[in-house]
């Protein structure tokens, strides 16, 4: 694991730097955050709405809005290191970043089994931010095993017609596209006989219902397919081949160095407010425990960016993570957790205050925080999967 920059990385790393220093306000980088949702704004501040629009104009022209896709298809052609470079520094300034399902999935799952129609009709949508897309992938009966999904797309003519449930589909709500799993041939065994579709949400026979989380907060979905019409043309690939798509793994760089860097910096907020606030200097200088606990997280969220970086060591010499992806998963999801309760003991009593008003706890910072943790062991693959692939692709024992 190399962990100094090349000449040519240095000189990179100086440009994404300068840009910064340039173009990104200082006070937007102090901004209010959610620890828990790592790019959002939180209670955003005048102007920031705003300067997103110009923002994203910017990122666009060097390529960076999709800096892992190809020069001829709007992104940066950037390597694997300058991608982490890229992720990094702009981590450390608290700077967004374009990103989703359009970004990270769909657009480069089409670039290789897309038609050059298909390409040429949505790449361009992605880059510019007119398309928002979705994940129509999870069930109530298929989330873990989600090859058990049981949404059917039957071909009828010039069309496939659809009928079933997703959940757990994030930002649905304003998607003008998803990307959909079904199952089109349901003799075949359960990971064959799924295809992929590119799907308009505005489709008739749509129906996205909101689900309510307990932070009150609207980020998950259900959606209801029923007798919906979708165009044979839009089947990315081959018929009943979509469950190969959908675990592609394509060669763009996924350390998770900004969750890494987003935890490092919770760690220096929370001593900082042990340092500084009367509830938390009360609390540090009551409890040698919290100290300790302090120390450990800061510890812990250093030990996450050494496993980033063994990632994308192992992405610049050409393999392909696979228990070392699942690795850095299940340990990043549970320090979430355990920075979320550290933030609770600090806080004491005043970390279930919720108003963002009262400043005895970062206005409520504390209790959002803990809560939007509870999702993190789940998300993306749980702990309890993530730990299995360990035991069996990491350490070789039998499938339980």
């Amino acid at each position: 694991m190399e962990f100094r920059d090349s000449p040519k990385e240095t000189e990179f790393r100086a440009v994404v730097r300068e840009f910064l220093d340039r173009e990104f306000p200082a006070e937007f980088g102090d901004r209010p955050t959610e620890w828990g949702l790592f790019n959002g704004a939180g209670r955003a501040q005048a102007g920031f709405v705003q300067f997103m629009r110009s923002w994203n104009t910017k990122l666009n022209e060097r390529g960076w809005g999709a800096p892992a896709w190809p020069k001829e298809h709007g992104g940066g052609g950037l390597s694997v290191k300058e991608q982490f470079i890229l992720s990094e520094e702009f981590a450390w300034r608290r700077a967004p970043r374009s990103g989703g399902i359009g970004h990270g999935w769909a657009g480069p799952t089409m670039m290789v089994y897309g038609t050059e129609e298909q390409k040429a009709e949505y790449l361009p949508k992605i880059i510019s931010g007119e398309h928002i897309w979705c994940q129509l992938f999870s069930e109530p009966g298929a989330g873990s095993d989600l090859a058990s999904l049981q949404t059917r797309a039957i071909r009828d003519g010039d069309d496939y017609v659809v009928n079933g449930q997703k959940i757990w589909t994030s930002g649905a709500q304003h998607a003008h596209m998803g990307i959909l799993i079904a199952r089109t041939n349901p003799d075949a065994p359960k990971h064959r006989g799924i295809s992929y579709f590119l799907v308009d949400m505005k489709t008739p026979g749509i129906q996205v219902r909101p689900l309510i989380n307990m932070l009150n907060s609207h980020e998950f979905n259900e959606v209801y397919f029923e007798d919906v019409r979708i165009p044979a043309t839009s089947l990315l690939g081959e018929e009943n081949r979509g469950w190969y798509l959908a675990t592609t793994t394509l060669d763009f760089e996924r350390s998770g160095i900004a969750t890494s860097v987003a935890h490092q910096l919770i760690a220096r907020d929370l001593v900082k407010y042990a340092k500084e606030s009367e509830v938390g200097s009360h609390s540090v200088a009551t409890s040698r425990a919290v100290r300790n606990e302090l120390a450990d997280r800061t510890i812990e969220a250093q030990v996450e960016a050494l496993i980033c970086y063994r990632i994308i060591s192992m992405q610049e010499r050409g393999e392909i993570p696979n228990k070392e992806s699942s690795i850095a998963k299940l340990y990043s999801s549970e320090l979430d957790v355990r920075l979320a309760t550290t933030a609770m003991h600090l806080g004491g009593l005043f970390s279930q205050i919720m108003d963002r008003d009262d400043a005895s706890a970062m206005g409520g910072k504390f209790a959002r925080f803990y809560m939007h943790s509870t999702t993190s062991p789940i998300g993306g693959g749980t702990s309890e999967v993530q730990r299995n692939i360990i035991s069996m692709r990491g350490l070789g024992l039998p499938r339980g």
